[in-house]
């Protein structure tokens, strides 16, 4: 009996461990898609994971729903409460808002999604914030190197050190390379602040704050909107001639490529838009997860060399988001560049 209640207890702490192991996993899981997500607070960080207490900063819920209906993201409690607002009810679920009613009661579809009303939803939330304080973070450090300029005679002082020769170099190895000397200046604003902008942003998101903005493919778009703006309302009539009617091709070649240089116009900034999203995207899956596996090992050989790994990884990463910033400025120049080539006759 002893040899065989011994094998039995083996056999259900080897299941227990198991359990335990499926339950770290899920965890992990779910703290790498909470990270990735938006969230209408800004949690700081966590005190207690099994009651969900957090030391977080709640943001203003601005909806839209029959009237403008605005209230503090504190009455959803992280998803827990319903939130009440002159007689109405909200519901947090997967980070969405839905009309619901005071028991928070939700319908599904055979695809287990909500099939609840959705207010129009203009809410700050967490990567709206992270935007707006690294816009005014911009703001004052330029703001303090035009003024370093006016005062020394052209010559920068304090941070501005720092800055002005990686604005030298956005101005003399990407915009005058890919849009020439008579018209990059029109464009050198945009070129600062898309290079700057999607820079802090990266740098951020590998802080411990969880924020992931460059993840969010709404923020690559409108970037990459932006792009595709100036690129179509600055272009000249040269650049619309080799689109639809290309010199030097034969007539029925012309029909034939017209469509597909025309879908090559919106192919572009959809490059830059899935480009910078997928890569940072992707960083942040990869060190999260290999972070997660020091949990998952229960001896300290796998737990150092998953910390060792993904200290390496995160130093790559600290490149990786210098170089996509560089990337996405240096295609904006060069479908400027393209919008602005002057036309050449062939002799």
């Amino acid at each position: 009996m002893a040899p065989l209640f011994g094998m039995a207890q083996h056999e259900l702490n080897g299941k227990g461990a198991e359990v335990g192991k499926d339950d770290k996993r899920s965890s992990i899981k779910e703290f790498i898609n909470h990270h990735l997500l938006d969230s209408y607070d800004f949690t700081l960080y966590t005190v207690d994971e099994e009651n969900n207490e957090h030391v977080s900063l709640p943001l203003p819920v601005i909806l839209w729903d029959g009237g403008l209906k605005v209230f503090s993201s504190s009455k959803f409690h992280h998803g827990e409460e319903v939130a009440e607002v002159n007689g109405d009810f909200y519901k947090l679920y997967h980070n969405k808002i839905y009309k619901t009613d005071a028991q928070g009661a939700l319908e599904f579809d055979d695809h287990h999604h909500p099939t609840n009303a959705k207010p129009l939803d203009f809410s700050i939330t967490k990567n709206v914030v992270t935007m707006l304080l690294v816009s005014i973070l911009m703001f004052l450090l330029f703001r303090g190197l035009a003024k370093s300029y006016s005062k020394n005679s052209g010559i920068p002082t304090g941070i501005g050190r720092f800055f002005e020769p990686l604005v030298v170099f956005v101005r003399d190895e990407i915009a005058i390379p890919n849009i020439g000397e008579k018209k990059y200046k029109k464009y050198m604003s945009f070129l600062l602040t898309i290079f700057f902008f999607i820079w802090f942003l990266n740098l951020l998101g590998m802080t411990p704050l969880g924020v992931n903005v460059t993840g969010n493919i709404a923020v690559t778009f409108g970037l990459a909107l932006l792009t595709f703006l100036i690129t179509t309302f600055t272009a000249n009539k040269n650049y619309w001639g080799h689109i639809f009617w290309m010199p030097g091709v034969p007539k029925l070649m012309k029909i034939v490529l017209a469509p597909i240089e025309l879908l090559g116009v919106f192919i572009k900034p959809f490059s830059l838009m899935i480009r910078l999203y997928a890569n940072m995207t992707a960083g942040h899956v990869v060190i999260m997860s290999i972070i997660g596996l020091m949990f998952l090992f229960k001896n300290w050989i796998g737990s150092s060399l998953s910390f060792s790994l993904a200290f390496a990884l995160s130093l790559l990463e600290l490149l990786v988001a210098a170089l996509q910033a560089y990337i996405f400025t240096m295609l904006s120049a060069l479908y400027f560049g393209m919008a602005n080539e002057e036309h050449h006759d062939d002799h």
